[in-house]
């Protein structure tokens, strides 16, 4: 009896409507909800750029995902009226044969310069057709950053009714690296992969990712495929550097969408 009760009370029970998420995250929304932001003026869309690489025996390989994903968020609810693409996780990593970059470290997967510029310049023109007018290119890693701008310049030659804003200042030149040795950091310590500018960088947006037991001077091993040293590197560091990549970022697209 109580069996049968419990059945006719689920049976019975209204299913509950589902709201649209709050969300900025294409992915996460379904093509009315895109189409209704679409119509009540979110005509901005951030594509962003991540990569599949090695990063030492204390980082992940989707490091770049991971982070850029984060920023792309805090980016986008600050200018407003902007949703944000899938982050583009295979990008120009080094050469197959022989191997060259980070193609020399297993779990690292590449995309030759030319088809990344190809699948780019197509997420741009999907989203335009949509009828997003303002695009916006951020790159997390370095091989990223010349085809990012190489596409960017075609497409604005071309198109008269949308515009394609690369924001290399996401990448360099925010202010992140010159304030770490303000601190008292080297720029050896700082480095150039996998040290303090990285790993602090991603102990901000979650430490859960780092292997704060693996991190060493250089990687502590020849071949690491670090440079620089992560030891130094703290969650409070990579806060103050979440606020100098949003607010640099942030601010440089509002001064490239009033240019128009």
């Amino acid at each position: 009896m109580k069996r049968a009760l419990l059945f006719a009370a689920l049976t019975a029970a209204a299913p509950v409507a589902a709201q649209a998420p709050d969300t900025v995250f294409l992915e996460e929304l379904t093509w009315v909800e895109v189409r209704d932001a679409l119509k009540a003026g979110k005509t901005t869309v951030i594509v962003p750029t991540g990569g599949t690489e090695q990063n030492g025996p204390h980082m992940p390989l989707g490091k770049h995902n991971f982070r850029i994903r984060h920023f792309s968020n805090l980016i986008a609810r600050a200018l407003g009226n902007t949703l944000v693409a899938p982050v583009m996780a295979y990008v120009p990593e080094g050469e197959l044969e022989p191997a060259t970059g980070h193609m020399r470290f297993p779990g690292t997967i590449t995309l030759p310069d030319e088809h990344f510029r190809k699948v780019l310049e197509y997420a741009a023109r999907s989203l335009r057709r949509h009828g997003f007018r303002n695009i916006v290119f951020i790159g997390d890693s370095g091989p990223n950053q010349p085809g990012m701008k190489a596409v960017a310049e075609m497409l604005n030659a071309e198109w008269k009714d949308a515009r394609v804003h690369f924001i290399a200042e996401y990448y360099r030149g925010n202010g992140f690296e010159d304030w770490l040795l303000t601190q008292g950091e080297t720029k050896e310590a700082v480095g150039t992969h996998a040290g303090i500018h990285d790993t602090s960088l991603l102990l901000a947006v979650d430490p859960k990712l780092v292997r704060m037991n693996k991190r060493a001077l250089n990687g502590g091993f020849e071949g690491s495929g670090v440079a620089g040293d992560p030891r130094r590197a703290t969650a409070a560091y990579g806060q103050r550097g979440v606020r100098f990549v949003v607010e640099t970022t942030v601010r440089r697209i509002r001064e490239e969408m009033a240019k128009r």
